[in-house]
This record gives C-alpha cells, structure tokens and sequence, in this order.
C-alpha cells in the first residue's frame, strides 16, 4: 500500500526490501508482489542466521526481558532490517528512506534513530505518520489498488520474527477480555496441551544455548527446535500492559516459546555459577541493555559498553538446564555446571562438613551491628521525657 503512496504522492521511484528473520513469509512472494506495484527494484535477503547469532544471542547473555516480560523479539529485529536497507539504500544511490511506521507505536522510534545514525545524509519518510492515516483507511486504499490483504491482517496487526511473534488491534484493544483463540499460531492451547509433561534440556556454553537434549545445533535451528517443543505445549504466551517509549500504555500479546524458555534456563544457570555480588549487578545492567534495545538505542554508545561487561560475565555460564513443560506451565527441575559455586556438601544440613557453623555467630554479630544500634538509639530516644511548650 505504502509503495503506491510514494509514487502517487511523491512521483518517487522506490526501491523494495524485504528482510527475512525468520516472520515466516514467502521472500519470492514478496518480490513477485513488488513487482507488480511497480518498484525499480526489489531485494529479498535472508537475515535469519545473522539475526539469531549477533542480536537474538546477545539478548539471551543480557536476559532480556522488557518490564519483566517481554522478550523484545520485535524490538531486536529493527536495527537490523535498518542497516539491511541502509546497504541497499547506499548501493543503489537512493536518496530516501522510507518505513510504515505509525506515529503511536516504538517502531517509528527504533527505525528513525538507526536509519538516521547510519545514513545521517539520507531523508526518512514515515507515510503513515506524516499523513495519519489509520488501519482502515490503509486497507481500504489497499482494496482501490487491488492490493490483496489477509484475513488475519484485517483483523490484527502481527509481526513476527523467529523470536517471537506480536499480534495487536481489534479485539486484543479491550484489555479486560481474553485474547480469542485464534490470535495465537505458534503456541498449542494450555487446555489442548499433552496430557504428559515434556522435559527438555538447554546446554549453554559462555552464555550461549549450544544444545537441545544434547544434540548440538546452530543458533537459528536451536531457536527453532525449541519454539516446536515449547508451542506444543502451550509455552510461551504473554499478555501485559506495555509502556511505550512515545508514552502510551498498550495491551501487548505475544507468543514466544522458545524466548520464555532459554531466558528463564539462562537465569538460573547464572545464579548457579556467578556471585551473588555479579548476579545483583548485573540485573543492573541488564535492565539497562533491554531498555537500550527496546527504546531504539541500539546503536548507541552505551550498548557497546554495556556489551563488553555482559560478554565477560558469561565466561563461566556454561552448563545444562533441565525443565519441565507442561500445559503452558514451565518449570526448572534441574542444572549442573562445571563452574557451579553450589556445594551440595557445604549446603547439607545432615552431615559434617567443612562449613565450620560456629563462624556464624561472630558474622552475625558484625552484620546486623548498625542495625541493631539505630533500633537502640531509637528506643532509648523514646523513653525521654518530652520537653514542656512554653
């Protein structure tokens, strides 16, 4: 739709592209469609691979879940469909670049600040935004152009990527109901799920996931193997109140098997083999790597540094994560690590060890110390007679 605004209002020549991380739409079909609107040319580049490896990996080492849950899968993927346009943008001498963002949502944020980052000399055209249009309006222009639009995208907004899919508007804009059924296509209903539990087991190697039930597996088919065991079993779905960069709250619902179940066996194999010092810290951290991510900031200094403290608290999150998955519930049951600062001999209240017991005394002595002399000031400062009004 936007392609025929730009030439009619424009008179521009446009160039398409279409970046496949992993949203599960046809690239050819992409291109034929292009094609008959009429663009210069049309490029279909399949970025699955290198979205999994540089952005949805850093991702896992960061925890990255914005307002505690939500995964970022679209989010992670705008800084790179960004520079897929700005090379093609470059190598084609295009003076322009243009995105269907509306001017409600975070997206407008994400793809401006990237695209005007790396090509600072280049305009940025938002239709949608500039010329308010609403859905319906897009739609229906869509209908006077011959333009086929699908039945789900007459009834939602989705957009997906191998992380993780969101699915927006119509029904899902009533915040007290329910999200019906068929909203969800990657996810099994909890009610429909196996009737037996599945266990699955996530093997990391510095922060990384590097298998399943110990096959090893690239990035991309790991992701994808454990979105089908996670979605068959109803794992994965979210539905929260989301703030927006641009300072709206929006009813968010999203189905991210395989990201809710990497993220949580990321977590605890981190409390397994980190201090609890690097633990507390690094939510810190971590909390400011997803807001970067999340509020288009991407390529902002600050995640580069961000970066280079998250990358070296990894060296040690090696290890295997058990869970258990089981109608949309999801449970770790067990973790071991060659790293593990667990001691099962330290920690065992039925034998001796060498955790000497008496230690405790003298550390809780030191420890609750401040504590206790402000509780005595205070109630020694209670029991003074109270000085007379004049």
């Amino acid at each position: 739709m936007l392609i025929k605004y730009l030439q009619e209002k424009l008179n521009a020549q446009v160039i398409t592209v279409t970046v496949d991380v992993g949203q599960g739409e046809d690239l050819k079909a992409a291109g034929e469609k292009a094609k008959k609107l009429g663009v210069l040319k049309h490029f279909s580049i399949d970025a699955k691979d290198e979205f999994a490896k540089d952005y949805i990996f850093p991702a896992i080492k960061a925890n990255a879940l914005y307002e505690g849950k939500y995964p970022l899968s679209t989010s992670l993927s705008r800084p790179l469909i960004a520079k897929k346009m700005v090379e093609i943008a470059e190598k084609e001498g295009a003076n322009g670049l243009a995105h269907g963002c509306t001017g409600r949502g975070n997206d407008q944020v994400r793809f401006d600040i990237t695209l005007g980052s790396l090509a600072p000399e280049m305009k940025i055209i938002a239709p949608v935004r500039e010329w308010g249009l609403t859905r319906d309006e897009e739609i229906a222009y869509a209908k006077t152009k011959g333009i086929p639009v699908s039945d789900s995208a007459k009834k939602y907004s989705i957009d997906a990527s191998v992380w993780g899919r969101a699915i927006e508007c119509g029904l899902l804009e009533d915040a007290s109901q329910a999200p019906p059924e068929d909203a969800y296509e990657w996810t099994t209903s909890p009610e429909k799920a196996p009737n037996t539990p599945e266990i699955v087991t996530i093997t990391f190697e510095a922060g990384v996931p590097v298998a399943v039930n110990g096959k090893a597996m690239v990035p991309l088919a790991l992701i994808e193997e454990v979105n089908k065991i996670a979605g068959r079993n109803g794992v994965g779905r979210i539905d929260h109140i989301e703030d927006r960069i641009v300072g709206l709250k929006s009813r968010e619902v999203y189905e991210c098997p395989a990201a809710t179940v990497i993220l949580e066996a990321h977590k605890d194999l981190e409390k397994m083999v980190m201090t609890r010092h690097e633990v507390l810290f690094k939510q810190q951290i971590d909390a400011q790597w997803v807001f970067l991510a999340y509020a288009g900031l991407w390529v902002d200094p600050l995640k580069d540094d961000l970066d280079a403290f998250i990358n070296k608290s990894q060296e040690n999150v090696t290890g295997e994560v058990k869970l258990k998955l089981y109608k949309g519930s999801l449970q770790v049951i067990g973790r071991s690590s060659p790293n593990s600062l667990y001691d099962k001999n330290l920690a065992n209240y039925n034998i001796k060890t060498s955790f000497n017991q008496s230690y405790s005394k003298g550390f809780i002595e030191l420890w609750g110390l401040q504590t206790r002399m402000y509780n005595t000031l205070k109630k020694a400062s209670s029991k003074k007679p109270k000085a007379k009004k004049a």
